[in-house]
């Protein structure tokens, strides 16, 4: 590549299969040591430490050390938005894998996008929001209208109170099943803690799927 970033480079990092495992393991938004990544990865303890030091050594990956415990996650909202892109164009062009399971519905219907909610569900409650403008779409990007500040107001969410973040308040992420946009960005991550805090919606640990409960499923039908 003559000029402009070298995207080979990371291309052949999350194109081995190994890597790709433990970069979506890490989508879930949970922080993984390096055996549970082995783990995912189905190879062995030495091949997994080897892999994690060129993931973090090419940025998509940051460690976090805990007493004697090392734990790895994704290094940014840049890395999850480019890995849900890959998992999109996957799946368009049929780039599926060969042998389903049962957790495969699971996670079309509701799941984490590495903070925020994805799947049928969180492509149903962008569309919402959207078609009753409580989102502008403008040289920032998409931005909350008034109208969508008093909707997520009425779920608890204050958005002046939120933590400053280099990450933008909303923005569209493309999902890999549905193949139409999902919320991310900070509002994103908030309505699905929102969610999780009202036991709306619950995390199935060790996977990427979110279960609502039958009082979350009516609250959020009637919401979206």
């Amino acid at each position: 590549m003559k000029d402009g970033p070298d995207f080979a480079a990371i291309a052949s990092l999350i194109g081995d299969p190994a890597r790709a495992n433990m970069l979506t393991a890490l989508m879930s938004g949970k922080a993984l040591t390096a055996s549970e990544l082995a783990s995912e990865a189905g190879v062995s303890a030495q091949t997994a430490s080897s892999h994690l030091r060129k993931l973090q050594d090419a940025g998509l990956l940051k460690l976090h050390k805990q007493g004697r415990h090392r734990y790895f996650a994704l290094s940014g909202d840049n890395v999850a938005q480019a890995l849900e892109g890959l998992m999109g164009l996957a799946a368009g062009l049929g780039h599926l894998r060969t042998r389903t399971g049962p957790r495969d519905q699971a996670l079309r219907t509701a799941r984490v996008c590495y903070n925020h909610l994805a799947g049928e569900m969180g492509v149903r409650m962008f569309a919402s929001m959207r078609a009753r403008g409580h989102f502008a779409f403008g040289d920032s990007g998409l931005d909350l209208t008034g109208a969508g500040r008093a909707f997520v107001a009425t779920l608890g969410i204050d958005t002046r109170d939120m933590p400053r973040s280099k990450a933008p308040m909303c923005r569209e992420c493309l999902d890999w099943s549905v193949r139409q946009s999902h919320l991310a960005g900070r509002l994103g991550r908030a309505m699905l803690a929102r969610f999780e805090t009202l036991d709306w919606a619950r995390r199935v640990p060790d996977t990427r799927i979110v279960k609502f409960t039958e009082r979350g499923l009516r609250e959020f039908d009637a919401l979206f």
